[in-house]
């Protein structure tokens, strides 16, 4: 997979929280765990990545739990959770994975992996995590695998 599995399940659990948050509701991270098929406190440590990044907001508290504003499903693009928990590893580095690749030492794959990182990095900046959201609506057994 292009992404890691720590950024994955952040995929997962932002749209989780986005799906549960359109009904008013706030969830915990016992529940984003098991509904995306992840251990509570590897669960844990991803939400706290996108808290501090501002993509999901963390209410403490007896009725507290993760939640996302309807307007900020807007405005959190794929890129976003991609960056906060992957940082731009996936816009660098050799597409074989070697050491020695860049523009000066191109792999075989260099210039046609240019051109895939600029598909994929348009495709995650206009993907809205509301769009993603609503559109996984119908079948919800993506979130676990």
């Amino acid at each position: 997979m292009m992404f890691s599995k720590a950024c994955e399940y952040g995929i997962r659990a932002a749209v989780y929280i986005a799906l549960q948050s359109l009904d008013g509701r706030r969830v915990s991270v016992t529940e984003i765990a098991e509904e995306i098929d992840s251990p509570i406190a590897f669960t844990a440590k991803i939400l706290q990545q996108l808290t501090r990044n501002n993509i999901v907001n963390s209410v403490k508290g007896p009725t507290g739990g993760f939640e996302i504003d309807r307007e900020e499903m807007d405005n959190v693009k794929l890129n976003m959770i991609v960056k906060a928990i992957d940082g731009d590893k996936i816009y660098k580095g050799c597409g074989l994975g070697l050491k020695e690749c860049d523009a000066q030492k191109p792999c075989p794959l260099h210039d046609k992996f240019v051109d895939i990182r600029t598909d994929l990095s348009r495709m995650l900046k206009s993907t809205s995590l509301f769009e993603l959201a609503t559109g996984l609506e119908i079948g919800m057994t993506f979130l676990k695998r």
